[in-house]
């Protein structure tokens, strides 16, 4: 009852399926899938020739390429190329914020350079007790100064971002903004696009 077939019950079926494979098939009769277009045929063939054979080759091209996006990255940060920037200063809300700070002066961009005059008051302060005085009154004023410039930015920025930009996202473009104004121009990257003092 549960005995296997026999080799001769088998054999009817695989010469009927040989028989088949045989047959011409009639030109006119579908294929069963779409003809490829040239383009992706072409595109298949060169991918199936330029496939590397082992791991070596594959680790060496894959270097090559990451090695030729990031000098052709460095390349838009510095001419403000946009098809090869980073994600996060692609798209135009990005571009708009960055004309929009690079053409005003910013009191947070010369941080760096007044900490560096305050950090030697204030080592020149352990001597002199009005040096020290002095150099604190500077570091409190220039917070100050920064935090007021910050603010205007902000409330500016926004309401232009919401006027030239209704329906566009626009999360995290003011803090990009303002991220921007702590560095100085000639260090900002992607680098600056418009002169001071020119509307974007």
């Amino acid at each position: 009852m549960f005995r296997s077939r026999s080799k001769d019950e088998k054999a009817p079926t695989d010469k009927v399926t040989a028989d088949l494979s045989k047959q011409p098939r009639d030109p006119e009769a579908p294929k069963g899938r779409p003809t490829p277009k040239r383009s992706e045929a072409q595109t298949q063939r060169r991918r199936a020739a330029t496939v590397p054979t082992d791991r070596k080759e594959a680790a060496k091209r894959q270097r090559e390429a990451r090695r030729s996006d990031l000098a052709r990255q460095r390349e838009a940060l510095a001419s403000g190329d946009e098809r090869y920037l980073p994600a996060r200063d692609k798209g135009p809300v990005r571009r708009f914020v960055r004309d929009f700070v690079d053409s005003r002066f910013a009191i947070a961009e010369f941080f760096l350079p007044m900490a560096v005059v305050i950090l030697v008051l204030s080592l020149f302060g352990n001597a002199n007790r009005s040096l020290q005085n002095i150099s604190l009154l500077l570091w409190l004023g220039v917070i100050i100064l920064i935090v007021i410039d910050s603010v205007g930015i902000w409330i500016r920025l926004r309401k232009q971002l919401n006027e030239r930009f209704p329906n566009e996202p626009k999360r995290g473009a003011i803090a990009y903004g303002l991220m921007r104004t702590l560095q100085m121009r000639r260090l900002r990257l992607p680098k600056p696009q418009v002169k001071r003092g020119e509307r974007p």
